[in-house]
């Protein structure tokens, strides 16, 4: 479990990222903040592994204060998927996937060979491993990612806009691998996006933020679409939007979703 304590982050500058949230994040639980720019999701995010130090407040992962942990043994037991990837252009990806275990003194050997098997789970062929990161395209090299971040079996997932930069068939592909690995290995996870879509796909709770980490309202994806707290929740989600209000229409066998421009978008099972 990760508990935010009325955390704020202001910067030397004076500006204010974040201004007391609170919120706890339940054992093997998907948790999706969701904001567009300013409203302090990354900086929440990374107050977890102390990439960040709040200005106040406390971070805990099982009532434990994360800053009694030392800095790097934090991060090495917590799973970390970020946009870009940020694998290591000179390392091949089986050594990029071995890195953590390696660190937390695995063999070298054993970790290597965890690192393939890790590439199969996360849907991609073990050949991949002797490549460089260079090699792969944009959703491979995610995956891999993905791969990093399972190596040293972390109990917590951090997961910064790891989807934001593939394409979309790309995008729902890797969707679908995380929902098929939460499924599998009931991680808690916290992720960070800025589409409203992605996170009423993937989360169990999706937390929707105002400017600064201000909580604007939270609860299961069908709880805000059928009841958004106000007009900025309602803007945000596209409550009202032509692709957020369906009707159906009998065509043959088949109940198929119409959109308000009367545009199909799905078929009912």
């Amino acid at each position: 479990m990760i508990e935010f304590k009325g955390v704020s982050k202001t910067y030397a500058s004076g500006s204010v990222a974040v201004s007391c949230f609170s919120l706890i994040v339940p054992s093997h639980r998907t948790v999706v903040l969701v904001g567009s720019s300013g409203s302090g999701k990354t900086t929440l995010l990374r107050m977890v592994n102390r990439m960040v130090e709040p200005t106040s407040g406390a971070v805990l992962i099982d009532d434990e204060d994360v800053r009694e942990h030392s800095a790097v043994a934090l991060r090495r037991s917590i799973g970390y998927v970020m946009q870009q990837g940020g694998l290591l252009p000179h390392r091949t990806v089986q050594d990029n996937v071995a890195t953590v275990p390696v660190l937390n003194g695995t063999s070298r050997a054993q970790a290597r060979t965890l690192a393939l098997t890790l590439l199969e789970r996360v849907g991609l062929d073990p050949s991949l491993g002797k490549r460089y990161p260079g090699q792969l395209s944009g959703g491979q090299q995610q995956r891999v990612g993905v791969a990093r971040a399972l190596a040293a079996d972390p109990n917590i997932m951090l997961m910064d806009e790891p989807f934001g930069a593939v394409d979309p068939i790309q995008r729902r592909e890797l969707q679908d691998e995380l929902l098929r690995l939460q499924a599998d290995l009931g991680k808690t996870i916290l992720f960070v996006t800025h589409d409203i879509d992605e996170a009423f796909r993937l989360a169990d709770h999706v937390v929707v933020l105002r400017e600064h980490g201000l909580i604007a309202q939270q609860g299961a994806a069908a709880e805000i679409l059928a009841a958004p707290a106000d007009d900025f929740v309602s803007d945000f989600v596209g409550a009202d939007r032509g692709g957020r209000a369906l009707r159906t229409q009998r065509v043959g066998d088949h109940t198929v979703a119409i959109d308000e421009a009367g545009r199909p978008v799905g078929i009912l099972p």
